[in-house]
């Protein structure tokens, strides 16, 4: 006999799982923690989407005397008290996690197993300890962890990731970012908002390339403008310099450069922990890029074929790495679990992210150059709207907020949309709503009021901006 009837790895999104359903059944939990706190409860709690975006909101304000200035207000940042901003931001997230931790561990049903776990069979693990767990049903929820470059120096106290940054003791006078993707600009915008000398290095030219061209180019312009960026250059070493660190870049053409700062963040991407599971050792299928492949009922495969009763979600096994994706896994598995003659289908579409950096930015669905391969160049249809263009973006003398949608000029189906600047990840969330219920771009552009003069007019007239039919009897 199992040892217990459902068994979880992991408590971010995994630990959503533990439904009244499982009140009279016997559940393991494990997770060993955050690896630099501990910390229950997975990353976006932790060290991911929810303490960065507070850390987000009081670099904006700090940034308001630059926006109040163009409109003839005097404004100053007087001080900013990053450790009474950390201390304010981790009661309470650490209060979160460890009364998380807490109502498990009380729970008579749950085992709360507080370590490193391998896998010893697809419905099997063995605990660092000894302890060996097995399962009439299994979800493996073990989520990512920041790639760290193999460079002399990198395990200095100095050089941090994402999941350590945000404890500093105090506000770094001068730090470097290494990489060009989302966590890396988030915590550029972060730290120049907050005072902070930033160095950003990436190791191709432009940030954020993997967004729409015209995003990425018109981002990648208004970095420059905000703190320092330095393209086509790598980490090659850190070694400790008095109270700091001496960063040694290498050039793409060779050249040595040294840049003495305070600290150093890395954060060049994540990687799924199938690895430290042992995934592949207990024979599941685990893709290129190291994540657990799974199927349309997120089952994972192993030679190929789903195992019954064997489920992940999450970053260890989706592409995005979004928690929002991750919890709409956690539904989908939730309901497989405990209707195992009725799987439903998990539904990866119309996926939208937001990147909150100086300026903030958003998408979903495809870039123009994705949009062209997939229904060709002549037939598409985009527009680029200005926010300054728009009564609300006048207001705010705006100067480089910009949406670009793309849709079939054929007939009107939305293939994406793209946002950089005020409030993006929210003048964009119509065209998400659009998407996902399959409407025209006339239809959501025609069909509904949109309130005169808020910035959502944004939206509204880079819709109204496409060369896409009308149906009949649509409002003019």
């Amino acid at each position: 006999m199992p040892t217990h009837d459902l068994a979880i790895i992991g408590s971010g999104s995994g630990n959503s799982l533990i439904t009244p359903y499982w009140d009279t059944k016997k559940v393991a939990l494990a997770d060993k923690g955050i690896d630099a706190t501990g910390a229950f409860g997975g990353t976006c709690l932790n060290v991911g989407c929810i303490p960065t975006k507070m850390f987000v909101r009081p670099s904006a304000l700090a940034r308001i005397p630059e926006e109040a200035a163009r409109l003839g207000v005097e404004q100053a940042t007087v001080s900013v008290d990053w450790p009474g901003m950390r201390d304010r931001i981790f009661s309470r997230i650490d209060a979160v996690s460890s009364g998380g931790r807490q109502y498990r561990e009380e729970l008579e049903n749950v085992d709360l197993i507080s370590e490193k776990v391998t896998l010893t069979g697809p419905h099997s693990f063995r605990t660092e300890s000894g302890a060996e767990v097995d399962a009439e049903q299994m979800v493996i929820a073990a989520g990512s962890r920041p790639v760290l470059p193999e460079v002399p120096g990198i395990d200095l106290p100095q050089v941090h990731t994402s999941e350590t940054i945000m404890r500093l003791e105090d506000l770094p006078q001068k730090i470097l970012i290494v990489g060009g993707g989302y966590i890396a600009c988030e915590f550029a915008g972060i730290f120049s908002g907050l005072g902070s000398d930033v160095v950003q290095i990436n190791r191709s030219r432009g940030l954020m390339n993997q967004l729409d061209a015209d995003i990425s180019a018109r981002y990648s312009e208004q970095a420059q403008k905000n703190w320092s960026v330095l393209y086509q250059r790598t980490l090659g070493a850190v070694e400790p310099s008095g109270s700091g660190l001496t960063a040694h870049l290498v050039t793409s053409d060779g050249r040595a450069e040294q840049y003495q700062v305070d600290v150093v963040l890395v954060a060049i991407g994540r990687v799924p922990n199938t690895d430290l599971i042992g995934a592949e050792e207990a024979g599941l299928d685990v893709l290129p890029d190291r994540r657990l492949a799974v199927d349309e009922h997120q089952r994972v495969l192993r030679g190929g074929k789903p195992v019954s009763g064997l489920y992940a979600l999450g970053d260890i096994c989706s592409e995005p790495m979004l928690k929002h994706v991750a919890n709409h896994e956690a539904r989908v598995v939730a309901h497989n679990l405990e209707n195992p003659g009725d799987l439903r289908t998990v539904r990866h579409h119309a996926i939208p992210s937001a990147i909150f950096s100086h300026p903030e930015i958003a998408q979903v669905g495809l870039t123009e150059a994705q949009a062209a391969e997939r229904v060709g160049a002549d037939n598409l249809t985009t527009t680029l709207q200005r926010y300054g263009d728009t009564a609300y973006g006048w207001a705010m003398e705006d100067e480089y907020g910009v949406m670009k949608v793309i849709a079939d000029r054929r007939d009107g189906t939305l293939l994406g949309a793209h946002v950089m600047g005020y409030q993006a990840s929210n003048l964009i969330q119509p065209i998400v709503h659009a998407m996902s219920f399959d409407q025209d771009a006339a239809t959501v552009a025609r069909g509904q009021y949109w309130i005169h003069p808020a910035l959502m007019e944004v939206t509204e007239n880079a819709l109204l901006g496409l060369e896409v039919p009308v149906p009949d009897g649509a409002p003019l």
